[in-house]
């Protein structure tokens, strides 16, 4: 989840309620650094916060991407597969599979020196062939149909994971843009309707309008943290809370026990202090309930994973039907010197495999 798109908005409002509406500049929404603005300031003192962080999980924070106009059009091109190959050394993902490629191309290693240098004999360079060093010794062998017969098994295992992982980014993305939506329409709300008959002061009308845009602000911001690591976003978020709210509800916001609740708080007041009939502060109330909703969908979404049974053994059956590919491979590679190219294919095949599963 995200505040970019919300954040260029309501930013406007701090400064001046009549521009809250303005859609944020492409260029300013399609960067890690207005999501943490530490990381940019220092990426290698970000790092460092987190306690031996995996390379999957430390690039995580710097593909939360917002598409604009531009990255359609470079998503577009045709070199863009050739440009992805190039950089699938770079890729988190991959990176994040380094144990288990490694595991594999190791056991990949031993399959070649057991059945080639132990129990069937070996060819060395010259393209002599030799007698096995330990005669007697059995080949180990599996027929390739057991893993025919399986593999649509572990397709489908697969695909209902990819498929319910899209499913929970989806309606994570739809309920942030509730999210965005609506604390939009509170400020506009507030400021069409701060009625200059019922309150003629119009600093005072500014004020009251300052609290409201203020307090929206505050809601998106205290539920990123809310689902957010507290190493990766705490100092940041109290930073920014003591800069844009009043010292006296920037510290009951950091000392609240769930804070996008006591955010909706200081919506609710800030939007009943208004001068407007209450038929109309009636209807910004709605949109408040709209993010109270919102913000229990986000956290069902947060704290309900994909069933870890069902995960788990996921994992086992891909772990074990590529720790035992090898075997079966084995005869497929006759052709080349001591069978050596089962290594790069079967670690070929795992980028792909456990690439989904990661």
């Amino acid at each position: 989840l995200r505040i970019v798109a919300f954040v260029g908005t309501l930013s406007a409002c701090i400064k001046n309620t009549a521009t809250a509406f303005v859609v944020p500049f492409p260029s300013a929404i399609n960067t890690h650094k207005h999501v943490f603005p530490h990381c940019a300031r220092d990426r290698h003192v970000c790092r460092a916060e987190f306690k031996n962080p995996t390379a999957g999980e430390e690039s995580r924070k710097f593909r939360r991407d917002v598409f604009t106009y531009k990255d359609w059009v470079e998503s577009r091109k045709p070199d863009r597969i050739y440009r992805k190959l190039g950089s699938t050394l770079n890729s988190g993902v991959v990176k994040g599979l380094g144990k288990e490629l490694t595991i594999v191309a190791i056991l990949s290693t031993m399959v070649i020196v057991w059945n080639s240098l132990l129990s069937g004999g070996w060819v060395d360079f010259s393209g002599v062939g030799h007698d096995p060093l330990i005669e007697g010794l059995p080949m180990i062998e599996l027929p390739m149909n057991v893993f025919t017969l399986s593999s649509p098994a572990l397709g489908l295992m697969l695909v209902f994971r990819t498929n319910t992982s899209y499913n929970r980014w989806a309606e994570a993305r739809a309920k942030w843009g509730s999210i965005i939506n609506h604390t939009r329409n509170i400020v506009r709300m507030g400021e069409a309707w701060c009625d200059p008959k019922l309150e003629p002061n119009p600093y005072i009308r500014a004020e009251l309008l300052d609290n409201l845009s203020r307090a929206v602000w505050s809601f998106p911001r205290s539920l990123t943290r809310h689902l957010s690591d507290s190493e990766e976003d705490e100092e940041p978020f109290k930073q920014e809370v003591r800069e844009k709210l009043k010292p006296e509800r920037a510290e009951a916001l950091i000392a609240a026990r769930h804070r996008p609740c006591r955010s909706l708080h200081d919506i609710s007041f800030a939007a009943n202090a208004l001068p407007m009939p209450y038929l109309r502060r009636s209807q910004i109330d709605d949109s408040i309930t709209v993010l109270i909703d919102d913000c229990g969908a986000c956290e069902r979404i947060f704290g309900s994973p994909v069933p870890l049974v069902y995960t788990r053994h996921t994992a086992r059956f891909l772990y074990v039907w590529h720790l035992l590919l090898p075997f079966a491979l084995w005869g497929a590679f006759d052709y080349s010197w001591n069978h050596i190219m089962l290594i790069p294919a079967n670690v070929f095949i795992s980028v792909f495999m456990f690439g989904i599963e990661e």
